[in-house]
């Protein structure tokens, strides 16, 4: 993560309505010919449309006044949630007008590093610098709790329904080297329901498919997994140099995706009977960290069951790879500063990515094969 000065007093966060965002980059037609001769002019085709956006690419400026860290889709994919390093909250719509219909500014005294959507409320939960776990209806921008979660910085956060219950859980990590189990929801508590002891400090974490098992990433370049059941670490995955930047989950539960400092990205097999004796699934390279000591946060295809993944890089650019081949589909450029967060649509071939030059992208990509 990187280093960052003392931030100024905060003030009440406020729901703020925005102007909609910055016109489309680009729309459904392009002209390929403008030459001098007049039967010539004006020549269009049509591109080959595979999302509902109003164009090809969309960009969601002027919310933000320094670097976004974490934005992602809501299980409808229908809203957008960005969160920065000027400590303010934005909520935005996926398809036209693309307003930037909330702000909520100054919502933590420090910045805010991860966000999660709820999967069953309209909350968003939020993870910051200042050690607080904030859960914000967003519906009203209210604050429902605050809870003074750790003893250090939180860097991630995760979220699942714990099987048969019908309770969502979450997981945070921090810098003080423990993951916290919390209930979320409207009837949350401020007492965690367990403090899993890592021994280093955890810069990721996400929840196995089936809700027993938490994975951490740490600083000793390990994933530590834990059976919450047994409140114990039930094995590591081994295979990074450096220290993993985030962790998300496949889809279908089987594999887990883990961009690291040191510009590799691999992709574990964690079933419970997995062919391989380290369980790596895929080496992915393209790209590259830089020297910053930001936490990229990777992601899954899920409109075609998880056949791509994504990690952003300090070249400015997103990088998507076919997880079957290991091979790059998609350089994608356009933004000027380091790509620190991308998310899939849940439903379309849409990517949106954050930067550090304080905008997102939502760009349209090819239809992959549905499984």
């Amino acid at each position: 993560m990187s280093k960052r000065g003392a931030s100024p007093p905060p003030t009440e966060g406020v729901l703020i309505k925005k102007a909609r965002a910055t016109p489309p980059l680009a729309n459904n037609q392009i002209a390929i010919s403008s030459g001098s001769d007049e039967r010539t002019k004006g020549l269009i085709r049509s591109v080959q449309r595979t999302s509902n956006l109003e164009a090809p690419i969309v960009s969601l400026a002027g919310a933000h006044s320094a670097e976004i860290l974490s934005c992602r889709f809501d299980p409808s994919g229908q809203n957008i949630a960005a969160c920065s390093a000027d400590r303010s909250l934005s909520l935005w719509r996926t398809y036209s007008p693309n307003t930037n219909y909330g702000l909520l500014s100054s919502h933590t005294k420090a910045p805010i590093l991860d966000l999660q959507w709820s999967l069953s409320s309209p909350i968003i939960y939020t993870v910051s610098a200042d050690r607080t776990l904030i859960m914000t209806d967003v519906t009203t921008g209210e604050r429902l709790r605050k809870i003074r979660a750790h003893r250090e910085i939180i860097n991630s956060i995760d979220r699942t329904m714990a099987s048969g219950s019908g309770i969502e859980l979450l997981a945070t990590g921090s810098d003080d080297g423990t993951v916290k189990i919390w209930e979320g929801g409207d009837d949350a508590n401020k007492i965690p329901i367990a403090t899993l002891e890592v021994g280093c400090p955890v810069t990721a974490v996400c929840w196995s498919a089936d809700g027993a098992n938490v994975y951490a990433g740490g600083i000793d370049n390990e994933i530590h997994v834990f059976d919450i059941r047994k409140n114990e670490q039930v094995y590591s995955l081994s295979g990074h140099t450096d220290t993993p930047t985030s962790l998300s989950l496949s889809p279908n539960g089987s594999y887990l995706l883990s961009p690291s400092f040191s510009s590799q990205t691999i992709i574990h097999d964690v079933r419970p009977f997995s062919p391989s004796p380290n369980r790596i699934h895929r080496v992915l390279q393209g790209a590259p960290a830089g020297f910053e000591n930001t936490l990229l946060r990777g992601a899954w295809s899920r409109d075609d069951g998880g056949r791509r993944v994504a990690v952003g890089g300090a070249d400015r650019m997103v990088c998507i790879w076919e997880v079957e081949s290991g091979k790059i589909m998609y350089k994608l450029p356009g933004h000027k500063g380091t790509v620190t967060a991308v998310d899939f649509h849940p439903k379309e071939p849409i990517i949106l990515t954050g930067s550090k030059d304080a905008t997102m992208l939502l760009g349209e990509i090819e239809a992959g094969l549905s499984v």
